[in-house]
């Protein structure tokens, strides 16, 4: 009887379990090293996927070895606290192997390193390679082409977000309860079948936490002790968007492929934000630009030519400094989250890289708040320039960022003037909010038209006051718009004021170049007839 040591890949992977089912493993005496089982107990105590699936495995293939008549025994001892320190730097694999050779075993691994070295040290290795995936995965079935995403707990029945970006509803996909064995086939599904094709990638892996990114889809997988229960998160795109779908202005075109480069995508949850992220890379792909993207997980829908990034070592930082020796045209940040994220977006776009930042926000004026604090107020127009709000899918709002040295709106002294961060609709120019410093705190004052024109009117008041009290020492101003003013005086002082045949007041609308109406101060019942005169220089 031949005897097989079979190690913690090959165990996790499933592939012992099958082979027992297709009886393809028959006298044979297996040997599970106690090491392997510590290993797998210590990433299920920390809340890793391959902990809990390991030790399902063993589980299984204890009773398939019972229904078989397949000896089984743990061997070896409980491995010490060095070895553990040292696992990830092969220590357990050493262990393994090590029983492997006393006893005179084959060693059953789908890690390739560990098969080689075995062979080098003479040991005789079964190396299961990666097979091709033959079955659909469970979830899938919960999919159809108007599926958003798919939200499975433990003791829910599944349910699944339908319909399209701005526009979906939460339905009940069925009637019955899951429970905890069929979610764990699930992640086991997805588990192996990430390890067995090029389209699954393990992007963050946490005590309780799981994030895949297999193929289109975006897995999140959580369990106690950061999750009270077992729950399956499961998101797919549904579209796929061109720039030219968007129905942008030419305007908004010609600033995007000509001028931004420190762009802001900005929505709420699931209004299309990393569409238009998408669409952007493309669309500067097909510019000729290198475009390059940073995400965790990396779930953008780009095409082949943009490489995708994700965090070097655990850190945005780390990438960045790659990033910048590979010199993109320009990078797309999906999301902008953490305070370090920020300072990574900003260096940068101040290095000279395009940047599209995505940010959850849920009004445009959000988006930029999440910078002040993060970095000097003064830097910010030169890290964005161009704000872009999604709702429903499509573009809602954009604004346009800018600084100057001003007397903010609402204020008219001269030696208030201070660095103000203008914040303008793009489409058509108007003031809506201003940025600076009162104090020492930074505020954002939303601007109504009048407050935006206030200063500027009473400058304009004053000086029009000063030309007219040659007339009338004391004249009443009230300025109607941009090109008129009403102006009331005494009334024996009103000939005066409007010459002979109306030329006094024609130079005087020539010199201030608005049209003035002038009006006696009178009461209104006596004003009857002759006493109001407008005139005009046009």
């Amino acid at each position: 009887m031949s005897k097989i040591v079979i190690d913690t890949s090959v165990i996790v992977s499933g592939h012992i379990t099958r082979q027992i089912e297709s009886k393809n493993l028959q006298n044979v005496e297996i040997i599970i090293p106690v090491a392997g089982l510590d290993e797998l107990q210590s990433q299920a105590s920390q809340g890793k996927e391959q902990g809990f699936v390991g030790l399902e495995e063993i589980k299984k293939i204890q009773k398939l070895c019972h229904e078989n008549n397949i000896q089984v025994q743990f061997v070896g001892q409980r491995p010490s606290l060095d070895d553990i320190r040292l696992a990830k730097h092969g220590r357990i694999d050493a262990i393994i192997k090590d029983i492997a050779k006393q006893n005179n075993a084959i060693l059953y691994t789908a890690d390739h390193v560990q098969g080689l070295t075995a062979e080098a040290e003479g040991v005789q290795v079964n190396y299961q390679k990666s097979e091709k995936l033959t079955t659909d995965l469970e979830f899938l079935r919960f999919f159809d082409p108007t599926t958003m995403s798919v939200h499975l707990k433990d003791q829910n029945p599944p349910l699944a977000k339908r319909g399209k970006p701005g526009s979906f509803e939460l339905v009940k996909i069925e009637d019955r309860l899951l429970d905890e064995d069929y979610l764990e086939l699930i992640t086991t599904q997805i588990l192996e079948a990430s390890k067995i094709s090029n389209a699954g990638t393990i992007e963050i892996s946490k005590p309780g936490a799981l994030v895949v990114q297999f193929g289109d889809y975006r897995i999140a997988i959580t369990r106690p002790p950061f999750s009270e229960s077992h729950e399956i998160t499961i998101v797919h795109p549904i579209t796929k968007m061109s720039l030219d779908q968007y129905g942008l202005s030419k305007k908004l075109m010609s600033r995007l492929s000509e001028k931004a480069e420190g762009i802001l995508i900005s929505g709420p949850p699931g209004s299309g934000k990393s569409t238009l992220a998408s669409s952007l890379a493309n669309f500067y792909a097909s510019l000729g630009n290198i475009v390059k993207t940073f995400e965790s997980p990396r779930d953008l829908q780009v095409d082949k030519g943009i490489t995708q990034y994700t965090k070097l070592d655990g850190k945005f930082e780390n990438s960045a400094d790659i990033l910048l020796l590979v010199r993109p045209d320009y990078t797309v940040f999906d999301e902008v989250r953490q305070r370090d994220d920020f300072r990574v977006y900003a260096d940068l776009r101040l290095a000279g890289v395009g940047m599209i930042g995505v940010v959850h926000a849920n009004m445009p004026l959000d988006a930029i708040q999440r910078f002040i604090g993060k970095i000097e107020l003064g830097m910010i127009p030169s890290v964005i320039d161009t704000v872009v709000f999604v709702k429903d899918g499509f573009v809602s709002k954009v604004y346009d960022l800018d600084l100057k040295v001003k007397v903010p709106s609402g204020m008219v002294e001269q030696d208030l003037a201070r660095p103000v961060i203008e914040i303008r609709d793009f489409e058509t120019g108007t003031l809506e909010y201003e940025i600076y410093t009162f104090g020492e705190e930074n505020v954002i004052v939303p601007v109504s038209q009048q407050e935006a024109k206030s200063g500027v009117y009473k400058l304009a008041e004053e000086k029009i006051r000063e030309t007219l009290r040659r007339f009338d020492p004391n004249p009443e101003i009230e300025i109607l718009s941009d090109s008129g003013i009403r102006v009331r005086v005494r009334k024996d002082s009103m000939p005066s004021i409007i010459g002979k045949g109306g030329a006094t007041i024609n130079d005087l609308e020539k010199i201030l170049h608005v049209h003035i109406n002038v009006e006696p101060k009178e009461p209104k019942e006596f004003e009857d007839s002759t006493d109001s005169y407008p005139h005009s220089s046009r």
